[in-house]
């Protein structure tokens, strides 16, 4: 490859990761869609073939993208494990502080945990609780709730419905 080649691929993939950032900002969905763009651009660039730019611009979204569902996936779970594991150990009508924080600053939150009602069947122990999530850390900040229940299993509580909650967290449940 010639340096001028080099040159218009560098420029070419920086301009596609500028432009995706800047349009897309930084959601989760921009970054499969601003690396598919930057990695189409410099293969098309360093083939001269454009259908195999494309090709590959395609496959890496898709990756990025299936990479991007599962770690947000396991950011959900860490908080639904630990808002189970609170609800758990609460009393009904007890109301408790939760907050996670993750290594990469992604997916932390705090609010409350309440406990509302405790059931038992011949399959499990189980309670339903409302919990609230903080925009956040001023005393005044919104506080959005949602509904959730948690059943005792072998390793400990787990979430088990929280339809109300998809709002919270989609359909990564």
């Amino acid at each position: 490859m010639s340096a001028a080649a080099s040159v218009r691929l560098a420029l070419a993939a920086a301009f596609c990761v500028s432009a995706g950032v800047l349009l897309g900002g930084c959601s989760s969905a921009s970054v499969g869609a601003t690396s598919g763009a930057a990695a189409g651009v410099a293969t098309g660039l360093v083939t001269a073939n454009p259908t195999v730019g494309i090709g590959v611009g395609i496959a890496v979204q898709a990756a990025t993208d299936e990479v991007v569902r599962n770690y947000m996936r396991d950011m959900h779970e860490d908080q639904q494990n630990l808002i189970a594991a609170l609800a758990g150990a609460l009393s009904i009508g007890e109301t408790r502080p939760w907050r996670i924080k993750h290594s990469m600053p992604i997916e932390n939150g705090h609010g409350q945990v309440r406990v509302t009602r405790e059931f038992r069947s011949a399959l499990a122990s189980c309670k339903d609780f409302v919990f609230s999530v903080q925009d956040g850390d001023d005393p005044g900040a919104h506080e959005a709730w949602y509904t959730g229940s948690a059943c005792q299993q072998d390793k400990g509580w787990k979430w088990a419905l929280a339809e109300p909650a998809v709002e919270r967290w989609g359909n990564l449940q």
